[in-house]
């Protein structure tokens, strides 16, 4: 064979591999994956390496790091192939940053993190918040919203509470408490006592459904097959508030959320009173982003949030849904398309979203299963602060 037929079929063995994709592609997620070295500059690389892109006859793949410096290749200087990965690397910092945040009495400044970390405040910021899916003091807030709720199920007093999650003064808690817990914590403290949630129990196609709402907005939004058991299962949530019943105004509110269940986009707009976990809360907001006759998997709202590691917690978030429909968990299925578990039944779930399709694309021939739009994570128009 000439040399230039011999060029020609390296470049042609490479081009075939499915691996150059990956290197073209410059995806971080094939790291670790392989390496691929470079004759012409003689260093190996990780398929995310974002220098100057080689000539297919020039590289060759390699399993491992070690294989690829036994053939004499060193290192790229640019992406490191010897260290963890990049993503690696961060996510560790980011952890020992947050251990630092929950250790700490004060929530430390932006730029004590960064001091910590030895990065600038910016590209801490950045890494931060693309790593956890919040900043820095979003995380904090959290963390510390989580330390209050505890000490308020312990503590012996309020104020006891407040100084044992870390606020030097009560009258900075008092400012977000509201904000933190959803409610004043003497009353988060009480289960809800004083607090008054009007409630209706109503019928619609899919069985029993059961509204309740605070003066700030629907806080549930309940299906099933008996009422006393929704009942009860509001009863639960709020031992100690005061359970009304629906006045005229209420039944409106009602009649509204009925509507949505019986046809999809109606009734959208709902004022909510949303109550949970800083992670819940943004899983219910990313849900509610999914317009009607589309779904998203688990692991696409974990990616779209910035957790892509956290597909068992999103599933989580979902089964913690108190206020169905309104936020609409059930358009939420597995990477596969099939239904997976709903709070109030598969069965109620298959057919919301298969009322969804029809409202969105019209009566189709007869069908055995719901079908509906998948959107992916990028086209979930999701701003976090």
């Amino acid at each position: 064979m000439q040399p230039r037929n011999e060029t020609k079929a390296r470049a042609a063995a490479v081009t075939a591999d499915p691996r150059w994709a990956a290197v073209q592609a410059r995806d971080p997620a094939a790291d670790g994956s392989f390496f691929y070295s470079v004759r012409t500059t003689g260093v190996y690389c990780r398929p995310s390496c974002a220098s100057r892109p080689a000539k297919a006859e020039n590289v060759a793949f390699h399993q491992r790091r070690e294989d690829a410096e036994a053939a004499g290749f060193r290192p790229c200087r640019r992406c490191r192939p010897e260290q963890p990965p990049l993503a690696e690397r961060h996510a560790a910092q980011v952890a020992a940053l947050c251990r630092l945040i929950e250790s700490s009495e004060e929530v430390p400044s932006l730029e004590e993190l960064a001091r910590h970390a030895g990065w600038s405040a910016f590209h801490l910021h950045r890494v931060f918040k693309a790593t956890t899916g919040l900043t820095p003091k979003a995380y904090a807030s959290a963390h510390r919203a989580k330390r209050v709720r505890a000490a308020l199920d312990g503590a012996a007093s309020v104020t006891e509470a407040i100084y044992e999650a870390g606020y030097n003064s009560s009258g900075r808690f008092y400012e977000k408490s509201d904000e933190l817990l959803g409610m004043t914590p003497t009353r988060y403290r009480g289960g809800g006592e004083g607090m008054e949630i009007r409630f209706a129990v109503a019928q619609c196609s899919l069985g029993s459904l059961l509204v309740a709402a605070t003066p700030r907005g629907v806080c549930s939004i309940l299906l099933g097959d008996e009422p006393e058991a929704l009942v009860h299962d509001l009863e639960r949530r709020f031992p100690r508030a005061a359970l009304l019943g629906a006045d005229a105004a209420f039944e409106a509110l009602v009649a509204r959320v009925v509507g949505l269940v019986e046809r999809p986009g109606l009734g959208a707009d709902l004022p909510l009173d949303i109550r949970g976990t800083a992670f819940q809360q943004r899983v219910w907001r990313a849900l509610q982003v999914i317009p009607p006759g589309s779904t998203a998997s688990y692991a696409a709202i974990a990616r779209a949030i910035g957790l892509p590691s956290a597909t068992r917690a999103v599933a989580g978030a979902c089964a913690a849904n108190p206020i169905a429909v309104a936020i609409p968990c059930h358009r939420v299925v597995r990477t596969d398309g099939g239904l997976s578990g709903y709070r109030w039944g598969i069965e109620r779930k298959r057919a919301l979203l298969e009322r969804e399709r029809i409202a969105s694309e019209g009566p189709p021939p007869d069908r055995p299963t719901p079908s509906s739009r998948v959107v992916d994570e990028d086209r979930l128009d999701l701003k976090f602060t």
